[in-house]
């Protein structure tokens, strides 16, 4: 598959699993899982409500991340996406850089309020394109965001799943641990060990993902494209439209 062609699969996925949303929120710099709620909203009707951070008409909050954590706090929003420098096999997520905090080299941007939201909302797809040891370790070497809490912690948010450009995974809460759900096309079981940094659940045969359907596809570029290009005009017309 092409990087394009990667990319509409990735935004086909994301609506799927939104289509039971009520109320979707997606941060700043995040086409892909803007583009999936866009997606999610003209097939289904659902989210109701989308959230989409940089947007003006895509976006009803009147006072940008500020009003984002007041919902979340209130228990109003249903999705968010995360990605990070890392993700390890716990869910968990590091936003901070490599080595000894706070001598991290390199640095990334930071939290900024990551944690948080995990802990409030009840369906965080973590997300990041890169398939790799380098991103996907066994241990993250600085906590952003749990991906679990003790049992006598109050927390009604957490992880639902990771999505690569390689494959889907679940996350069982009760193990603690990614389940393989679907390998992309293009890749396999095999590419899927070889490039994760941890421990997950598989079968033998896993399913390949399948591909977006033609009338995805366009709605994609005659529904989506449009309103995408108001906050990511290049995304927009270099992968919905092509």
């Amino acid at each position: 598959m092409s990087d394009i062609e990667n990319r509409k699969l990735l935004i086909s996925i994301i609506a799927g699993l939104l289509k039971d949303c009520n109320h979707v929120a997606v941060g700043a710099s995040s086409p892909i899982p803007g583009a999936a709620a866009l997606l999610a909203q003209e097939l289904w009707g659902q989210p109701k409500h989308l959230n989409i951070l940089g947007s003006v008409k895509n976006n009803f909050f009147t006072n940008g991340a500020q009003e984002l954590f007041d919902c979340a706090a209130q228990g109003r929003i249903d999705a968010f996406f995360l990605g990070g420098g890392q993700i390890d096999g716990s869910a968990n997520i590091n936003l901070m850089g490599r080595g000894d905090y706070p001598n991290n080299k390199p640095r990334w941007p930071g939290t900024f309020g990551s944690a948080y939201l995990y802990m409030l909302i009840p369906k965080v797809i973590l997300f990041r394109e890169e398939h790799s040891k380098r991103v996907l370790v066994d241990k993250v070497e600085f906590i952003s965001a749990p991906g679990t809490s003790d049992e006598t912690v109050y927390r009604k948010g957490g992880p639902y799943g990771l999505l690569t450009n390689k494959a889907f995974f679940l996350f069982d809460k009760e193990k603690q641990r990614f389940n393989l759900q679907s390998v992309h096309p293009g890749s396999s079981l095999e590419d899927i060990l070889d490039n994760t940094g941890f421990e997950f659940d598989y079968l033998a045969d896993v399913p390949t993902t399948p591909l977006p359907s033609d009338e995805v596809l366009d709605v994609m570029m005659t529904k989506v494209a449009p309103r995408l290009k108001e906050v990511y005009p290049q995304f927009a017309e270099a992968v919905l439209a092509a």
